[in-house]
């Protein structure tokens, strides 16, 4: 909305700053930033009030875990917050009517209406798992299926999603994918990103900070598909309008440093799935479009280690009746091993970034 006050720089000439995209991009970061700084203590309050706790999934499952007794006072469904300074941010900053940062939007929104179902299912008749599992799954592959529809559609990604990229390779390892299979690539990798960013969301802060360099990676992949000279001599597809991605990855980074004002240890309220199945299926968007879907495995390693730790110990236990770690998601494992909270999270954070930096080094080695 913002881009339309170049129309106005004849009258004053440094509103043509709004024509630049890493200029809107740094405007978004620190509008959603603020957004959530100064909203925070009022969206905590108001969701005390309303009695947003969510029992504990933990809580009776595992006898000799330690739980902090004053989590189960922190209010859920913080994830509002971070969606909401998101949605604001980015309609303020980007091009309002391009239709790469409306598939965004839209997706953003649609997976947060799913964990908010979930975390409202949670509160308000106390069931620990929220709604069934098979639903909230298949609410997600819908709405992740429809988002990968539409940008096959669209002009500027036609045909571009039947692709798969290879991180280290300079052309596409598959060219000409069947259009439901394709789709159904993209649709796996965003649930899937979606629901390791939930299993992530264990600990004060693990997972918005582990966010944020998952986020500024490809935020930097979608400014390079986007802009040509940089698209070509680094063997990355071009792809008109990407750039305007880059705001929405600008207004997600924000958010979550300024929720992360609130949710660090110790954290004054949880995102709940509202904000974890929003964030993570935007990751995993942001990684379809510019057909780095592979590369997740490595940029988002924390996440996948997490996930992986999960299908492992429920495989060995259905399987052979044992388990593999002393309790997953796996930061709970290293929990029962006697690491303080904080101790997790940072060196979690610390992997993150170190993944973060490999996965951009994959630019130069193809």
């Amino acid at each position: 909305m913002l881009y339309y006050l170049t129309d106005l720089d004849t009258y004053f000439g440094p509103l043509r700053l709004f024509q630049y995209v890493t200029f809107r991009a740094g405007g978004a970061a620190i509008t959603a930033m603020l957004i959530a700084l100064f909203f925070g203590p009022f969206t905590v309050r108001t969701l005390k009030k309303l009695g947003t706790v969510a029992p504990s999934r933990l809580k009776g499952l595992v006898p000799d875990m330690h739980i902090n007794p004053e989590k189960d006072k922190v209010p859920s469904m913080g994830g509002i917050l971070i969606i909401a300074s998101i949605t604001i941010s980015t309609l303020l900053w980007a091009l309002p009517f391009n239709p790469l940062v409306t598939v965004f939007l839209v997706t953003l929104l649609a997976l947060g209406g799913v964990g908010f179902w979930d975390d409202y299912t949670k509160v308000a008749f106390g069931r620990r798992d929220g709604i069934s599992g098979k639903l909230k799954l298949f609410l997600q592959f819908l709405v992740a299926f429809a988002a990968a529809w539409y940008l096959d559609s669209l002009p500027e990604t036609h045909h571009l999603l039947r692709q798969i990229v290879f991180p280290f390779q300079k052309s596409p390892i598959v060219e000409n994918l069947p259009a439901m299979i394709a789709f159904g690539f993209a649709a796996l990798v965003v649930v899937a990103c979606s629901n390791a960013v939930n299993l992530t969301d264990g600990k004060d802060g693990l997972a918005v900070g582990c966010s944020i360099f998952c986020t500024l990676t490809y935020g930097i992949f979608a400014y390079i598909c986007g802009h040509k000279i940089f698209a070509g001599y680094l063997n990355v597809p071009f792809i008109p309008g990407s750039s305007e991605v880059v705001v929405f990855a600008a207004a997600i980074m924000g958010a979550c440093i300024g929720f992360l004002w609130y949710n660090c240890l110790p954290a004054s309220m949880f995102m709940g799935d509202t904000g974890s199945l929003a964030l993570g299926g935007s990751i995993g968007l942001i990684a379809v479009l510019v057909k780095q879907e592979l590369l997740l495995v490595i940029v988002g390693g924390v996440f996948v280690v997490e996930a992986v730790s999960v299908i492992i110990q429920v495989i060995s236990f259905k399987l052979f009746k044992k388990r593999v770690f002393l309790c997953t998601p796996i930061h709970h494992h290293f929990e029962r091993l006697g690491w303080p909270e904080s101790q997790i999270v940072i060196r979690f954070w610390i992997i993150s970034g170190i993944l973060a930096l490999i996965g951009l080094a994959t630019l130069k080695l193809r």
